[in-house]
């Protein structure tokens, strides 16, 4: 029997180019979206614990959970051109997101607000699939039909924030429809938004009512008013940090 062979020096570095490329595109089908505008300190928290200080132009990955600082302001924009602004004291987790030009069959996504509030700005997945954009929040879920909307939630942690004739929000969640519609769904059934509209949903159990307008919370900031070179923290040329 002929001695057995050893791979090649060739044939090793052709296998740990394949493993390579293939980890990497394995790790490219993860990005959500990237950091567009940031103002103050943006944590991504994942699932093994670990954290990493964002900057502008830091990739999100499917599973961060997206944390805003005090006086925090930052802007994700996802691969399929939706967009997210997020508030102060901002939780956002990104669940699930699966997006390619050519497969919609395949679109989903799902987020999730655990804390603080948001703006967005839908992209071509709510377009072209509109059951396929989910928002959980502690009262409810709300599904994305291709709009601008807003959702706040507060548990005695808004003090800070006011509304439009002055007071303090309300506990529960907040929603404001700029453009297209919204449902949310709870444990007493389903409401529709649709734009010009706003909401306040006290809790899972309690049927989502619409409000006037002075009782919406005043939304944050557009992006380009964002300091995003306050305490060098958010600038184009930051790096991440591992934490």
């Amino acid at each position: 029997m002929p001695p057995s062979r050893s791979p090649s020096s060739a044939t090793k570095l052709a296998l740990a180019l394949v493993l390579w490329f293939g980890a990497g595109g394995a790790l490219a089908a993860n990005v959500a979206g990237a950091v567009t505008h940031l103002s103050g300190m943006l944590l991504a928290k994942k699932t093994d614990g670990t954290s990493r200080i964002l900057a502008q132009k830091s990739e999100v990955i499917v599973g961060d959970t997206l944390a805003t600082a005090e006086n925090s302001y930052a802007r994700v924009k996802f691969t399929e051109g939706g967009e997210v602004t997020l508030r102060p004291n901002t939780q956002f987790e990104i669940r699930e997101y699966s997006y390619e030009p050519d497969k919609p069959e395949g679109d989903n996504i799902v987020l999730a607000l655990a804390k603080g509030g948001l703006r967005a700005i839908t992209g071509l997945i709510a377009k072209r699939n509109q059951t396929k954009v989910q928002l959980h929040t502690i009262s409810g879920t709300i599904g994305v039909r291709g709009t601008v909307l807003g959702a706040l939630q507060c548990n005695n942690d808004c003090g800070n924030i006011r509304t439009a004739a002055g007071t303090v929000p309300e506990n529960g969640v907040h929603v404001d429809v700029g453009d297209g519609a919204i449902s949310f769904t709870n444990n007493t059934g389903t409401q529709v938004y649709t734009a010009g509209q706003f909401g306040h949903i006290r809790d899972f159990d309690t049927v989502p009512v619409i409000v006037p307008p002075t009782a919406v919370p005043l939304p944050p900031p557009p992006p380009n008013r964002f300091d995003t070179g306050r305490a060098g923290v958010g600038r184009a040329s930051a790096n991440e940090c591992v934490i």
